[in-house]
């Protein structure tokens, strides 16, 4: 199941008296996810229950959005969704420019040196400010720190999962 979804906010807290709720956003496109009319999954973070809801409006608010679902009009009814998760199914992203991945085609990739070095897999992803960095797990267990520039991260093939990269002095 969340193989297939994309995780796009989580509810966090209730807005108002008439059923809005707030939410944490998880994509760089809430003015697509949260567009009227624009269908979402609310799944439960811990036994996995689905619910389909419609987008009434939304509007942002604090570094998050103020998201009205037509199916709630009342405060009482959504409280009980705080914590659940916006999914959207995978075949709905918005296609991004060359050179820009989503974060679930990057983790997992095999790294590889220019040199034909195996160092690891991509476990996660920081976003410290300037630019992202790549966490890569190495064979020995410890953490490769690659930050994400031209000089450093030379071709990203998502279909083969495979990212060629230039070690930079100093970076093993």
């Amino acid at each position: 199941m969340s193989d297939s979804l994309l995780t796009v906010g989580k509810i966090v807290n209730t807005h108002g008296i008439r059923g809005d709720v707030k939410v944490l956003l998880h994509t760089d496109f809430p003015e697509v996810r949260f567009a009227p009319k624009s269908s979402l999954k609310m799944i439960h973070p811990e036994n996995g229950t689905q619910i389909v809801v419609t987008v009434a409006s939304a509007r942002p608010y604090k570094g998050m959005y103020i998201v009205k679902f037509n199916e709630y009009n009342d405060i009482n009814v959504v409280e009980k969704y705080k914590g659940y998760e916006l999914k959207v199914a995978k075949e709905n992203s918005v296609q991004l420019p060359k050179n820009e991945y989503y974060f679930h085609e990057i983790i997992g990739c095999r790294v590889v040196s220019d040199e034909g070095e195996e160092l690891g897999v991509i476990e996660e992803i920081l976003r410290p400010g300037a630019n992202d960095v790549w966490v890569v797990k190495l064979p020995n267990h410890k953490q490769l720190l690659l930050p994400v520039i031209d000089d450093v991260v030379l071709d990203v093939d998502v279909s083969a999962k495979l990212v060629k990269v230039h070690v930079m002095e100093g970076l093993l």
